[in-house]
């Protein structure tokens, strides 16, 4: 981005569909007297993957609320809909549009958070005649150039050293210079499957106001095709309905989220899980004031320390983390396929029509709610598509369209590293390959498939366990070094050629059936 002071007054302020924060570093400073925030309601962000109905309609109704939110404190607002005569459909174009009804002496923009944007806006920063100020996005616990600091240098990065030095600068769960309760990580306390009897408590969800409802019916209207039902939509659009959100959670949910936070079941789309990353994501919550609210509930014995530690984790390491990756990568990182995959999304990635109660599961709250927990994104959906051998690409994308927290700094790190492993070993030590009997640990999925979790192989078996052995032997070459691995590999290894290749071709033919076939 063009970088410089803006003279005068008279300034006009970009506002981004994520970036709805009252402390905003594009609005900092603002003249309400003679500046113009712009928001726009654009064709090329909804549709660059056909987002998920719910995901377009939150972020909509977000921004008319805080274009809303912002005229009552006499703030000029430059509201352009999705649908309004002379909408150019880009970000860049609408500037473009603004500057030329208007005379203004600058333009005065937060950083965005995707790198196809940012490589948009830095093109008309260039062209345009008038001063361009870009600013840091200093909503983040960690700036880009702090974690670039942190990352020089190393062979290898790795979230838990980052989060334990995040831990350190934010004073979070610390006693002076040791961690709270003499360790980092509470990881091994969060891993329990849920015991047969116990359910999920009810959850606060947020009814949709007049805004909402438009910006809902608005998106049925112009985006109809678009995966996802808009049905029991219930999301917060604002900061005060995020606020309601994260204190219900705080007070009923957290005491029991560390213990269940990995666990799925059949029915069951919230499990433990807090559901502030859309919040947090559009800008309505702030990520460190999220942390010490959390932090505060262990320190008056309201919530044990297992679940608030894999809570802020999840904030201030994954969170934090992955943005750093995204942009200290890319655009390199969006094109590493380290795995060579090359097949095509299965269909029933968007219908839910499998016979995998734990697939057909995840699909229907991800096609219901625009959201599934983090196991059911990483080790049923995701680790479905790296044993299929998916290419990346077509893995990110329906990341990206159908969850309404995915942005891509936060959904390609994940995906392409975590989920996928194509990043080779930037974000995960090693491959999150597992078979049926993770999930059949950590859920109640497989008493009621058709599929048979205990059977390795036929078109009876579960199609994990057909798949996982001759996704190892397939990318042996590859993987056969990474000492993470060394035990299934030994196993492989003591089994004669004849029985390898035949887990290969069972792991073919289990491909094939599936649906993830070569493009022709």
């Amino acid at each position: 981005m063009v970088q410089s002071s803006i003279p005068g007054g008279g300034s006009l302020r970009l506002v981004l569909g994520d970036q709805l924060s009252d402390g905003l570093s594009a609005l900092r400073g603002l003249d309400a007297s003679t500046d113009v925030v712009l928001m726009a309601e654009v064709w090329d962000e909804a549709t660059y993957v056909k987002h998920h109905k719910q995901k377009i309609a939150l972020i909509f109704a977000a921004m008319r609320r805080f274009a809303a939110r912002l005229e009552r404190r006499g703030v000029a607002v430059r509201y352009v809909r999705i649908d309004e005569p002379g909408n150019t459909g880009a970000i860049a174009g609408e500037l473009e549009r603004a500057l030329s009804s208007q005379t203004f002496s600058g333009v005065v923009m937060t950083e965005c958070g995707e790198w196809r944007l940012a490589e948009a806006l830095s093109a008309f920063a260039n062209s345009t005649s008038i001063p361009v100020e870009t600013r840091p996005d200093d909503r983040f616990i960690c700036s880009l150039d702090r974690f670039r600091r942190w990352a020089v240098d190393k062979k290898t990065l790795t979230m838990e050293f980052f989060y334990r030095e995040m831990r350190r600068e934010t004073g979070l769960l610390m006693d002076g210079k040791e961690p709270v309760g003499g360790q980092w990580n509470f990881d091994k306390d969060n891993r329990a499957g849920l015991p047969r009897g116990v359910t999920p408590p009810p959850r606060l969800r947020t009814t949709p106001d007049a805004m909402t409802r438009e910006a809902m019916a608005d998106v049925d209207r112009l985006f109809g095709d678009h995966f996802g039902t808009l049905e029991g939509f219930g999301w917060p659009t604002t900061a005060e309905e995020a606020e309601a959100a994260l204190a219900a959670f705080l007070a009923d949910i957290l005491p029991s989220f560390g213990t269940w936070q990995d666990a799925m079941a059949s029915g069951q789309p919230w499990m433990w899980h807090g559901l502030v990353s859309t919040s947090l994501n559009l800008g309505l919550l702030d990520p460190l004031e999220v942390c010490r609210r959390a932090e505060a509930e262990y320190r008056a014995g309201r919530a044990p320390l297992n679940a608030v530690e894999g809570f802020i984790r999840q904030i201030l390491g994954w969170r934090e983390f992955v943005r750093g990756i995204y942009w200290l990568k890319m655009p390199e990182y969006g094109a590493r396929n380290a795995l060579d995959a090359d097949r095509s999304l299965p269909e029933f990635y968007w219908s839910g029509e499998t016979g995998m109660a734990c697939v057909a599961d995840a699909v229907r709250t991800t096609r219901d709610h625009a959201y599934a927990h983090h196991i059911q994104r990483l080790m049923v959906t995701g680790n479905l598509a790296m044993l299929l051998g998916v290419h990346p690409d077509a893995v990110d994308d329906w990341y990206l369209a159908v969850y309404a927290d995915a942005y891509e700094w936060v959904e390609m790190p994940n995906t392409r590293g975590m989920a996928t492993f194509a990043d080779g070993g930037i974000m995960g030590t090693k491959p999150y390959a597992a078979s049926g009997a993770y999930i059949n640990r950590m859920s109640n999925y497989c008493a009621g498939c058709r599929y048979d979790v205990k059977l390795k192989s036929g078109e009876g078996a579960c199609p994990f366990n057909r798949l996982y052995w001759g996704f190892l032997e397939r990318n042996r070459a590859r993987l056969g070094g990474n000492v993470r691995l060394a035990m299934p590999y030994r196993t492989l290894d003591g089994w004669d050629a004849a029985r390898r290749q035949a887990m290969v071709d069972e792991a073919e033919a289990c491909r094939e059936a599936l649906g993830a076939v070569r493009p022709v």
